[in-house]
């Protein structure tokens, strides 16, 4: 698509009422490319948008329906921000009728069935579309993101592992054994569903562990990609905690230095990053999490931790580098808009 092009994508929001399905709003609204044609919510159908969402501009306003509701409205895209398990399946029926869909939740992000059925405890959906999903972090798959007709959005916790270990795995420069990921996040990385844990009384004035070491989720999908750039097996011990904050991560992660120090880690993030537009490396400052809010910008800091060590900083808003805007950012890619519109 040319500069200044008038084209107008159709596209609709599966699971609009979650934090992410907001998020996709925000960043959509002005978005100049963009028809916002449907929306659904399985718990809200038959609501207006409005009802939901009451800073929507009116001229987005429309009903809420269920996402079955969607298929045959003559989409472009479609932005599913649905469960596990429920998600491949609908992406499944968007397929089928040629429509380009950007999944956020975790149904494409591991290509091997086996891998995603022991770590999510369901039967995949749609096992034969793993093949077609491209993983959408477009900092190292951005050619497969262009042509893609089903982008696999990356998670929270591993778009800020991802970006500072992928170039230093791939250089050799830290070992691949030994790695130490301490991530922080705010509570809307849990999203909606109430949990105990996210009343306001547990959460506040609190700062708590959960799924430690090998139990998250998330620990396969950092290593599949890890491990490919790497070219040989990674392991990561994953700790990851809850700030009693609304959004942002803050990974810290320690690692054993095969060759150089710190410094080299700093350059090789300059010579990686150097033409990106949301990656900015800090050489006189460590990364704070109110510096990326409501930015879809991943800030990278390294420090040295004694001989043949360092410590590496990461910092993101979960809700969009983290989700919605990294969606944005993949869709930007495949329909041949600036790369950063409305970002």
């Amino acid at each position: 698509m040319s500069k200044g092009s008038t084209k107008t994508v159709r596209v609709a929001i599966a699971g609009v009422t979650g934090y992410t399905g907001e998020t996709l709003l925000r960043i959509l609204e002005r978005h100049p490319g963009v028809e916002l044609v449907g929306v659904s919510s399985e718990s809200r159908a038959g609501e207006k948008l409005s009802q939901i969402v009451p800073w929507l501009p009116a001229r987005l306003d429309q009903p809420v329906v269920h996402a079955a509701d969607l298929y045959d409205r003559g989409l472009d895209a479609v932005f599913l921000c649905l469960p596990h398990g429920e998600s491949a399946a609908r992406a499944k029926a968007f397929v089928e009728r040629g429509v380009r869909v950007i999944d956020l939740s975790a149904d494409f992000r591991l290509p091997d069935r086996e891998l995603y059925e022991e770590w999510y405890r369901v039967t995949h959906p749609a096992p034969e579309l793993l093949s077609e999903a491209v993983y959408g972090l477009p900092e190292f798959y951005r050619d497969q993101v262009r042509q893609a007709g089903l982008v696999a959005n990356p998670g929270c916790y591993p778009t800020s592992v991802l970006l500072p270990l992928l170039p230093l795995l791939q250089e050799g420069l830290v070992a691949e054994d030994g790695v130490i990921v301490d991530a922080k996040s705010g509570l809307s990385g849990a999203g909606k569903k109430l949990r105990e844990r996210m009343h306001f009384v547990e959460a506040n004035d609190n700062f708590s562990p959960y799924s430690p070491g090998r139990t998250h989720r998330h620990v396969p999908e950092m290593e599949t990609y890890l491990t490919q750039a790497a070219g040989r097996p990674v392991r990561l011990t994953f700790v990851p905690h809850l700030v009693p904050m609304d959004r942002g991560i803050l990974s810290t992660i320690y690692v054993r230095l095969a060759r150089g120090s710190a410094d080299d880690v700093v350059k090789t993030w300059q010579a990686t990053y150097a033409d990106e537009p949301f990656v900015r490396v800090l050489e006189d400052a460590l990364p704070e999490t109110k510096w990326v809010t409501g930015t879809n910008l991943c800030l990278l800091a390294a420090r040295p931790a004694g001989p043949g060590q360092a410590v590496l900083f990461s910092a993101i808003d979960n809700l969009v580098k983290g989700a919605s805007g990294q969606a944005v950012q993949n869709f930007n890619l495949m329909f041949g808009f600036n790369e950063g519109t409305a970002l």
